[in-house]
């Protein structure tokens, strides 16, 4: 696991075993609150453990960004922390996580002892402001992956992490590619020093702002690629030729998933048009 400070009482941590799963914790007098967990069990418990041992406080709440499991389901690992999600978030997670989760622990060992812990705080609209110590965090619906997504602005710092609204591919198989875009639009517009993706690097603020376009770019591509393949009544297959790279982006970025959710992002659009 990787561990950065991004600023004061600010810090990233990123997967190792998982497609760069990210997720940050912020520091207050007394208590911290994490933004997200990890995908694996092992590295959600030394978040924890660096946090409580390293920076010594206590983790009181939790914000999950949205309900995919690489996300959330580390919530258990803390112990009394309450959460904070979209009210769409519980609701997924209620409908659905149990029985993934119970899916998932009967094929890996690794998930034996994880519980499904849904939010205790939800909201649907508007932003939701939260004060840790001196930062002051808005957390704000960033839909497009997913229906429930939500992004965390610190305002002193300029930094927002932004969960899978921002990855190095979008994905948008559980989400709606227009919604994506107007969350993107939103995001270029907060001048950020930082912008933390679900997935992958930390982006610095002289870059923000290309890989949001990029990002634009590659959804307006897809959306094109789709429509020809529909008005030519080609079948699904045809698809497969549209590669990732003929769209922008390189199939490198996710420790190499990047293609896989390039054609499901394609099936997607094909069968929603």
């Amino acid at each position: 696991m990787q561990i950065e400070r991004i600023s004061e009482n600010v810090y990233w941590f990123q997967s190792e075993i998982y497609a760069q799963v990210t997720a940050g914790v912020v520091v207050g007098t007394h208590w911290a609150i994490v933004i997200d967990t990890l995908a694996m069990p092992e590295e959600t418990l030394e978040m924890r453990r660096y946090v409580e041992e390293e920076l010594n406080i206590p983790v009181r709440y939790i914000i999950n960004t949205h309900h995919h499991a690489d996300h959330s389901w580390g919530n258990c690992f803390f112990p009394g922390a309450y959460v904070f999600a979209h009210d769409r978030c519980r609701a997924e997670m209620a409908s659905s996580g149990i029985k993934a989760l119970e899916a998932t622990a009967e094929h890996d060992q690794q998930f034996k002892q994880t519980k499904l812990v849904l939010p205790h705080f939800t909201f649907s609209k508007g932003n939701l402001e939260l004060q840790v110590g001196k930062k002051n965090l808005k957390l704000m619906a960033t839909p497009g992956h997913s229906f429930d997504s939500i992004s965390v602005f610190i305002d002193e710092d300029r930094i927002l992490f932004a969960g899978d609204a921002v990855l190095p591919v979008p994905f948008i198989a559980d989400g709606d590619i227009n919604q994506m875009r107007q969350s993107l639009y939103l995001i270029n517009n907060l001048s950020l020093e930082n912008l933390i993706q679900g997935h992958g690097e930390v982006i610095l603020r002289g870059e923000v702002q290309e890989i949001i376009e990029s990002n634009l770019t590659y959804l307006d591509k897809i959306e094109s690629i789709v429509k020809e393949v529909k008005q030519n009544r080609q079948p699904i297959e045809a698809l497969k030729k549209h590669t990732i790279e003929t769209c922008g982006k390189s199939r490198i970025f996710l420790n190499g998933v990047a293609e896989e959710l390039h054609q499901s992002n394609l099936r997607t659009l094909y069968h929603l048009l």
